[in-house]
């Protein structure tokens, strides 16, 4: 019976994986993830996914049920004491990194990071905690989702820079960052970019930009998969005109960007972004055949209070467990992190600290299973769950 639920969960995962766009938001293989210093249960992951770990964690939570149910008291004993231990197991030892990050948590509150009259301020908090510290040194400067209000990109028609972008101009705007983060450093913030047909805006893009000490675009990333009613208006021509508007102000919808990307960046490292809750999505977050250093995962957690972010963090280390690359977490509120290859909390900023991390970026371990089989892996579990399932029935007469 546990293994058939365990089967059947796993498969439903995987399913909803491949047809769905949306994720419940926590799922089952949370409930085992450790604490900062420990990925508990969840060092599995590599092996088996979220998907088919849930399977996992219902299997065993149906097992323990079945023997305390039974009476198997001295079974159900030992099992439970097992499950408490794994959680607590040390990790393998950390390895270090070599590319030095400066990850800033600004704590920009909700409600002044989207007015305009706010913008300056904004920046100048970013900044105050961006400058470097040693001249010239290599580093990588990690700022958050809406870290960044101006237009960077030449071409756009010259009200939308007068609207946001710092003396209404792109490159002046990009050269005062430049002249910030100094040489030898590179930027990557969350940004917006335009969609312009015919001399007028039809949608934006959730972005984020590769800014280098020259002022110099080195990439970007387009968000692909956005928030319904968040970042656009589903069915707008049936509810617009019924009064229902997008949570995040503004007339724009956002449009997709093509999914996971690798940008290299030279000496600054190969940089898997994935924006805010982009990296909830198991299997993927990763540009499979061009396989990131790292994932770059800058968010806007300012909306969901006090329960939301711990939770974000931990979709997060579940990500860097499964595909064996540390995340780097840059939050305008926190929880902000520097999280292993092993899903590991090297370092954090609490939630509603202006702070600045300064750290090497961990480095990636060798591709995992499900890094290169992606939840083909979980579907494979569910199979032999319902394989063994199936067994025990038989041989049991039932």
């Amino acid at each position: 019976m546990a293994l058939a639920l365990a089967g059947t969960w796993a498969i439903g995962e995987w399913l909803r994986s491949w047809v769905f766009t949306g994720y419940p938001w926590n799922p089952l293989a949370m409930l085992v993830l450790g604490d900062f210093d420990h990925p508990g249960m969840a060092a599995i992951a590599p092996f088996t996914g979220t998907y088919a770990l849930s399977g996992m964690v219902m299997f065993l939570a149906a097992s323990l049920a079945l023997l305390v149910r039974e009476r198997h008291l001295a079974a159900a004993g030992p099992v439970a004491a097992l499950l408490g231990i794994g959680m607590y197991l040390p990790p393998s030892a950390p390895r270090e990194g070599s590319l030095s990050v400066t990850l800033v948590q600004p704590d920009i509150r909700q409600e002044v990071l989207n007015e305009p009259a706010h913008y300056e301020n904004n920046f100048l908090k970013t900044a105050r905690l961006s400058v470097p510290r040693e001249p010239g040194q290599t580093r990588l400067v990690l700022w958050p989702e809406s870290g960044l209000p101006d237009y960077l990109r030449e071409g756009y028609p010259a009200r939308y820079y007068n609207a946001t972008t710092a003396g209404a101009d792109p490159l002046f705007a990009r050269m005062r960052v430049a002249r910030l983060i100094g040489p030898g450093s590179m930027l990557l913030s969350g940004t917006t970019e335009l969609e312009i047909e015919d001399g007028r805006a039809v949608g934006a893009y959730n972005s984020v930009t590769a800014l280098d000490a020259s002022g110099a675009i080195r990439g970007s990333y387009a968000k692909a998969r956005l928030v319904p009613y968040g970042e656009y208006l589903a069915l707008r021509w049936l509810l617009e005109p019924l009064g229902a508007s997008r949570l995040v102000p503004g007339a724009l919808d956002f449009l997709p960007g093509p999914g996971p990307q690798t940008l290299d960046l030279g000496e600054w490292g190969r940089a898997g972004i994935q924006v805010c809750y982009e990296i909830i999505f198991s299997g993927r977050v990763a540009e499979r055949g061009n396989r990131p250093d790292y994932i770059f995962n800058p968010s806007n957690d300012g909306w969901f209070g006090s329960w939301g972010p711990p939770q974000h963090l931990a979709q997060a280390r579940l990500r860097a467990i499964e595909e064996g690359l540390p995340v780097l977490r840059s939050t305008t509120t926190g929880i902000s992190a520097i999280i292993d290859a092993r899903g590991v909390v090297r370092e954090y900023a609490p939630m509603h600290q202006a702070r600045r991390i300064e750290a090497k970026v961990p480095p990636a371990a060798a591709p995992t299973p499900f890094s290169r089989l992606g939840n083909m892996l979980a579907l494979g579990w569910a199979i032999i769950f319902l394989g063994l399932a199936a067994v025990a029935n038989r041989r049991s007469g039932r």
